[in-house]
């Protein structure tokens, strides 16, 4: 067994087109249905105002799966420590022996959030989008669009936050670092005015974007709501989009967007990204269509980007 640290596998696993076409393999397999992956195991440690989740998956065929161990402890900060961290534990699909601990800190689980953004847009988004608006100006606001310039020629970016100097700071740093163009807007609906892709990215319990905020052709990527209090999308934002994507349509319902129809059918159809990145072809049907990609975070990711890690590690 080999235990790799964050340094280690921060030096082998990138924002790349390697990575990308991992974490987009294990989507396929779970739309082709060569997955397995159990429900996410949550446990609420309220005391200290912290959560742990349990995520893992068994693409068929592959040498190895992962299981992912993420506490999330959100008065850290105060402490002086980092508010997420984590584990991933890789076993042989074989023999079932553990071959390594990837000790990443939560730094893998970043990458492939990330990257499943860039898929959703690459199979999701018109092929001409150049202009992304984000909402939120944490970590996942500066990757998600580090993904996207994988599959997107992005050339503009608007953000929104609630913190004003947080949003400027993302801004210089974007600008800096990406080379984008970049406005900083105080409403949302300004925001949004002329984006291609929009995606949220914040912990907010109540929606944010609203089915007014959209314009024609526009994609939209909701990667913030991953736990049952959590949401960022108004209901009209669903009921207007013409496709409506999710990672998987079960933890949409528990953790995701869906909740909102808790206990009732919602009122259009629900595809899920495996399915639609495994059929080939994209169900959006012209330039005018809008889309909503409601990304919770699945255990195939883990497991394909744990095996992608390990597979850059070992010799």
């Amino acid at each position: 067994m080999e235990l790799y640290n964050r340094e280690q596998i921060e030096n082998v696993v990138t924002l790349d087109h390697a990575a990308l076409e991992a974490v987009e393999a294990g989507f396929r397999a779970l739309g082709e249905g060569n997955v397995v992956q159990p429900p996410i195991l949550s446990m609420a440690i309220a005391e200290s105002n912290g959560e742990v989740d349990v995520k893992t998956a068994h693409i068929q065929g592959n040498a190895r799966f992962a299981i992912k161990v993420s506490p999330g402890f959100f008065d850290n900060p105060k402490l002086g420590l980092p508010s997420l961290n984590g584990l991933m534990i890789v076993f042989s699909a074989k023999t079932g022996l553990v071959e390594a601990v990837l000790f990443d800190e939560g730094y893998l689980t970043d990458i492939r959030t990330a990257l499943a953004g860039a898929i959703a847009a690459k199979h999701l988004s018109r092929r001409d989008s150049r202009r992304v608006t984000v909402l939120g100006a944490g970590l996942q606001a500066e990757l998600q669009v580090a993904a996207l310039r994988l599959v997107r020629d992005i050339e503009t970016l608007d953000v929104w936050a609630r913190d004003i100097a947080k949003a400027e700071a993302y801004a210089a740093r974007m600008q800096e670092t990406y080379g984008l163009s970049v406005a900083v807007h105080t409403e949302i609906g300004n925001a949004c005015r002329e984006a291609d892709i929009i995606v949220t990215t914040t912990p907010s319990r109540e929606p944010l974007l609203s089915g007014e905020h959209l314009r024609e052709g526009v994609h939209v990527t909701a990667m913030g709501s991953d736990s049952p209090e959590k949401r960022e999308l108004d209901s009209s934002v669903l009921e207007r989009a013409d496709v409506f994507v999710a990672d998987t349509q079960a933890q949409s319902e528990h953790n995701g967007e869906l909740k909102v129809y808790a206990g009732h059918r919602p009122p259009f159809t629900v595809h899920e990204l495996g399915q639609v990145i495994a059929s080939g072809q994209s169900p959006r049907r012209d330039a005018r269509a809008i889309t909503v990609c409601d990304l919770t975070g699945t255990g195939v990711q883990d497991t394909a980007i744990a095996g992608f890690a390990l597979s850059r590690l070992t010799p």
